[in-house]
């Protein structure tokens, strides 16, 4: 009967650690896309300047969980992410208008779909 509650236990405690991870995500993607979405609406107005620095941010933001989410997801999201925060941030530099807009609808995007692969549901459990 003792194995049976250490399992039971061991397999709460797997749960609620899941359930933990995708919560965390899931405020950290749309933390980031939130950052992503105003300096896309300060590019609109031509706030060239604040743009860089929120994504730049939202960047420094993403690097600071590095460790976390190279243990809990794919390293070749994580990289793909970081590779968009590089390519957005340089269009944004460069001001080329259409291509920054399109890295970073595809930025806001890579970040999203990170976040509904990581959640507990039917579909991503079969």
């Amino acid at each position: 009967m003792k194995r049976l509650w250490l399992a039971a236990a061991l397999l709460a405690a797997a749960l609620a650690v899941t359930i933990w991870n995708a919560r965390h995500l899931d405020g950290l993607t749309g933390a980031l896309i939130g950052q992503l979405e105003e300096a896309r609406q300060l590019v609109s107005e031509e706030r060239w300047q604040e743009a860089e620095q929120l994504v730049k941010t939202a960047r420094d933001r993403w690097r600071s969980h590095d460790t976390y989410l190279h243990v809990t997801l794919r390293h070749g999201d994580t990289d793909e992410i970081q590779l968009g925060f590089e390519e957005t941030l340089r269009l944004l530099q460069t001001r080329e208008v259409g291509e920054y807009a399109a890295a970073s609808a595809q930025l806001m995007g890579r970040l999203s779909l990170l976040s509904e692969a990581e959640q507990l549901t039917l579909e991503n459990l079969f």
